[in-house]
């Protein structure tokens, strides 16, 4: 079967308001197929991350896929990876704000508090438990879409709504560095 972009829902659908349910058997080829169409859509909507709760898939199914694009020309690069029922074992005790949007949420941004690491445990789509520190953005992108399993948005982090802005101004504020 051939991937495909899915359309993305954006905030006010009732999906991304609810808790995600954990994949029972990541063989099922329903599963299988999801994970490349994610794939295929963060890539299409030059996302960093994606939740399958946003394609209106309400699994606990994400894919981190950090590279350097026009919404994020700073992100390192990565294979894209899929991570099934992850988990957050450990983080760090510091926290950092950066700026944060989200493919359901267009044409804003907000500054968002995020531990600066974290260690994940998550089963691969071959089915292999995997455990990894991730750290910085990366870390930053995994709890981005770690929250839409419980049905939270970047904008339910924010210390202020002084720290939001829209993606106009984000572009001259930390793209141009005005």
């Amino acid at each position: 079967m051939m991937s495909e972009m899915l359309s993305i829902i954006q905030l006010g659908h009732p999906i991304l308001r609810k808790k995600a349910a954990e994949v029972e058997n990541i063989q099922d080829q329903a599963i299988q197929q999801l994970v490349d169409n994610l794939i295929v859509t963060v890539c299409e909507a030059n996302g960093v991350g994606i939740a399958a709760s946003q394609v209106a898939q309400p699994y606990c199914v994400m894919i981190v896929a950090s590279r350097p694009n026009p919404r994020y020309p700073h992100a390192p690069q990565m294979e894209p990876t899929a991570m099934i029922n992850p988990r957050i074992i450990a983080h760090s005790s510091t926290v950092s704000k950066d700026w944060e949007g989200c493919l359901s949420i267009p044409g804003i941004r907000g500054l968002v508090p995020r531990y600066e690491s974290v260690e994940v445990e998550y089963t691969d789509r071959n089915g292999k438990i995997q455990r990894q520190w991730l750290t910085n953005f990366v870390a930053r992108i995994f709890q981005h879409e770690y929250d839409h399993f419980d049905g939270i948005v970047f904008l339910d982090r924010l210390e202020s709504n002084l720290d939001i802005v829209t993606d106009q101004e984000y572009q001259k504020l930390v793209i141009n560095n005005i």
